[in-house]
C-alpha cells in the first residue's frame, strides 16, 4: 500500500494509494462492511474484520483490538512485539505519547491506526500534543487512520491535522439514535419539522417522524462523502483552512482543537506552510489572527525587514479593501499626494491593517498582504489595538525616522498616536475627503521641501533591498543589492549588474526570482541551499532522492539554490521544505528555472 502525496496544503495532504490495481485518494473514508452493514456505493474503500464479499477496494483489519487507555505501559509493551512480529501493513498505535519511539522503531507498516482515540478526542491538548508528535516522528509518507470519531463537522479540522483516514462508525452509531449528521451541526430527529437536505436519502422522504434507521444512516454516509470530497477540493485550491474556520466556529471542542494547535505548535505548522499562495485568506473569525502565515509575515517584518536607507520620514496609511493596496482608488489619491510633494523618495509608507498588522508599502505584494479579506466595520477590538500597538513599537525601534506623519481615521489614530513621538495627523475627518487629502497634499510638501531631492534610481534599489531583506534576509539582501541598479516599472522589476540580470520581482508570486547571477551572490551565505548527490547531471527538477542535504529553513514555495560539489548547478523554486527534501523517498523537491 504505497503512500504518495499529489497535493499538500500547510498540514494536510491529497495522497494517493493503490489497492488491487485500483488508485484511492486520501482523505478518505473506510466505509465499514459487515454481515450486517454493507457499505454504501458512494464507498472508494471499505474496512472489514472478515472476508466479505465486494468489490471495493478493502483494508481487513482481523485483530482491531484496542486496549483501554488506562492500561500499564509493559502490556502495551506486549502488544508492541506481538504487533510488529505480525508484520502486517497496518500497526494499531497505543495512544499514548511515551511508547511512541518503540512503536515506530523499525515499524515497517504503511498505516499506522490511533489507538484509544475516543479517550484521546476528548482531552484536545493531550490529543493535538499526540497527534504532532506522531507526525514528526513518522515523516510524511505513512498514512495515519483515525477510528471511531469522524462526523462532517470535525472532517476538516482533523485533515487540518494531518489525519489520512477515517471511518462510517459514528455515521452508523448517530443513525442508530435518529440524528443527522451535517456540516455545521448534528440534528435528533425529534427537533426536525423539514429535512433540511436533498440528498438522494431525504429527498424521498415526507413526514421525518416517521423515518427509518436505514435512510437517516444513508444520510449520514453522504454528509460524509460529500464532506470530504469538499475537503479534498478545499486543499487543491490551498484553501482548507478556511473552510476549517467556518467549521469550527459553530463547535465549542472543535474550536478548542484549533486554537490548541495554533497556540502550542507554531514552528510544527509554519515550517509546513507555504510561503506564497494565490488562496485568498477569508479574515471573518479571531482564528485567522492565528494563522502561521500571518505570524509569519509580521516576524519577518519586524526580525528582517529593513526600511528603504534613503527614507526620512514615515508615512503611516490605512488599508483598502482591494489588494495590492496601490491598486485601490484610495491609496492612488495617496500616491498622487505624494508624487506632488515634489520629493516622493524621502517618504517612506506604511499600511496598518488587521489581522495582518504592520505592511511596508514594497511588502504589499507579499503574501498574505497581498491576498485577504476581511469584514470592514471601521471597529477595532481589544486583541487588534493590542497587536497593532505591540508591531509599532517593534517596528520603530528597528527603523528610525525624522518625522512621522499619519493619514488614519480617528478610530485607529486614537490607539496608534502616543506610540508615535510627535507625529503631524492629516486626516481630518475620512483618509479619502477632500479636506484631509487637501492638508495630506499641504504637509507633505512643506514637509519634503526640509530635505535634498532622493534620486528615483537611489529608492528603487533602496526598496528592492527592503524587499530582499524580507524574503532572504539582511545580509544576503545587502550582497544581492550591491553595484546594481533596478530597471522596469512596478510591479515587475527587474534587477541588474552591468549588463548581467540578477532577479526579478514578479508580482503574480510576490517574490524575488534569481537568476544563475543572482543565485551565485547567496553561495557563501549558506542559506536557501539545497545539496544534490554527485552520481549524476543535473537536466530538469530535483527530486528527493537525488538530495544529499538542505537548509531546514526552506518552505515550500522559497527561492533556492542548486549545489553539487560545492558548486552552483541551478536555482528555482522549493516544492517541499527543506526537511522533507532531506526525509522523503520521492516527489519533486525543487522545480528548477535556471540550470548551469
Amino acid at each position: 500500500m504505497k503512500f504518495y502525496i499529489k497535493k499538500r496544503d500547510t498540514t494536510a495532504r491529497i495522497g494517493e494509494i493503490t489497492i488491487k490495481n485500483k488508485k484511492i485518494k486520501t482523505p478518505n473514508i473506510f466505509f465499514l462492511d459487515t454481515k450486517n452493514i454493507k457499505a454504501p456505493e458512494i464507498a472508494d474503500i471499505v474496512i472489514t474484520q472478515k472476508k466479505q464479499n465486494t468489490q471495493k477496494p478493502t483494508i481487513r483489519i482481523n485483530d482491531f483490538l484496542i486496549y483501554p487507555k488506562a492500561l500499564i505501559n509493559n502490556i502495551y509493551e506486549e502488544e508492541i512485539k506481538k504487533q510488529k512480529e505480525k508484520k502486517k501493513n497496518y500497526y494499531i498505535l497505543s495512544g499514548k505519547i511515551d511508547l511512541i519511539d518503540k512503536e515506530i522503531k523499525d515499524n515497517k507498516s504503511n498505516l499506522l491506526i490511533i489507538g484509544n482515540a475516543n479517550q484521546l478526542y476528548k482531552k484536545p491538548k493531550e490529543f493535538i500534543n499526540y497527534i504532532v508528535t506522531i507526525k514528526e516522528k513518522i515523516g510524511t509518507e505513512k498514512n495515519l487512520y483515525l477510528p471511531a470519531i469522524a462526523e462532517p463537522n470535525n472532517l476538516s479540522i482533523l485533515t487540518y491535522l494531518g489525519i489520512d483516514f477515517f471511518d462510517s462508525i459514528k455515521a452508523i452509531t448517530a443513525a442508530r439514535n435518529k440524528i443527522f449528521l451535517f456540516q455545521t451541526n448534528n440534528i435528533d430527529i425529534e427537533d426536525l419539522n423539514e429535512i433540511p437536505c436533498s440528498c438522494p436519502s431525504c429527498i424521498k422522504i415526507k413526514n421525518p417522524k416517521k423515518i427509518e434507521n436505514k435512510s437517516i444512516l444513508n444520510h449520514n454516509y453522504y454528509m460524509l462523502k460529500n464532506e470530504i470530497n469538499h475537503i479534498r477540493n478545499s486543499i487543491n485550491n490551498s484553501k482548507l483552512r478556511n473552510l476549517v474556520e467556518s467549521r469550527v466556529n459553530n463547535n465549542p471542542h472543535l474550536t478548542t482543537l484549533l486554537r490548541e494547535y495554533d497556540k502550542n505548535n507554531y514552528k510544527y505548522i509554519e515550517k509546513n506552510t507555504p510561503v506564497n499562495s494565490k488562496s485568498k485568506i477569508i479574515a471573518t473569525t479571531k482564528e485567522s489572527f492565528n494563522r502561521a502565515e500571518i505570524k509569519r509575515f509580521q516576524n519577518r517584518v519586524i526580525k528582517r525587514y529593513k526600511k528603504p536607507e534613503s527614507s526620512k520620514i514615515l508615512l503611516v496609511l490605512p488599508c483598502s479593501a482591494k489588494k495590492p493596496y496601490s491598486f485601490s482608488k484610495s491609496h492612488n489619491l495617496f500616491k498622487k499626494k505624494i508624487f506632488y510633494s515634489g520629493n516622493q523618495c524621502i517618504f517612506h509608507e506604511l499600511i496598518i491593517t488587521s489581522p495582518i498588522g504592520l505592511v511596508p508599502r514594497e511588502l504589499e505584494l507579499v503574501y498574505p498582504a497581498s491576498n485577504y479579506d476581511i469584514p470592514v466595520t471601521g471597529l477595532w477590538d481589544e486583541d487588534e489595538k493590542k497587536m497593532i500597538r505591540e508591531l509599532l513599537i517593534s517596528y520603530l525601534k528597528n527603523n528610525k525616522y525624522e518625522h512621522i506623519i499619519t493619514h488614519l481615521p480617528k478610530n485607529l489614530n486614537d490607539f496608534v498616536k502616543n506610540i508615535f513621538e510627535n507625529p503631524v495627523n492629516t486626516c481630518i475627518d475620512h483618509p479619502t475627503s477632500n479636506k484631509s487629502l487637501e492638508l495630506l497634499e499641504k504637509t507633505l510638501k512643506e514637509y519634503g521641501k526640509k530635505y535634498k531631492k532622493i534620486n528615483s534610481q537611489k529608492r528603487k534599489i533602496d526598496d528592492f533591498k527592503s524587499f530582499a531583506s524580507y524574503q532572504f534576509g539582511r545580509k544576503i539582501a545587502n550582497d544581492l543589492i550591491k553595484n546594481s541598479n533596478v530597471k522596469g516599472k512596478y510591479p515587475y522589476q527587474k534587477l541588474f549588474s552591468e549588463k548581467s540580470q540578477l532577479g526579478m520581482i514578479i508580482k503574480e508570486r510576490g517574490m524575488i526570482s534569481l537568476t544563475l547571477k543572482g543565485a551565485e551572490r547567496l553561495i557563501e551565505h549558506k542559506k536557501y541551499w539545497v545539496e544534490i548527490f554527485n552520481d549524476f547531471n543535473l537536466i530538469g527538477s530535483v527530486f528527493s532522492p537525488g538530495i544529499k542535504n538542505a537548509d531546514e529553513d526552506i518552505r515550500l514555495g522559497d527561492e533556492v539554490i542548486v549545489l553539487q560539489n560545492k558548486k552552483l548547478k541551478g536555482v528555482g523554486v522549493a516544492m517541499m521544505n527543506g526537511e522533507n527534501m532531506k526525509k522523503s523517498s520521492y516527489g519533486e523537491a525543487v522545480k528548477i528555472r535556471h540550470l548551469h
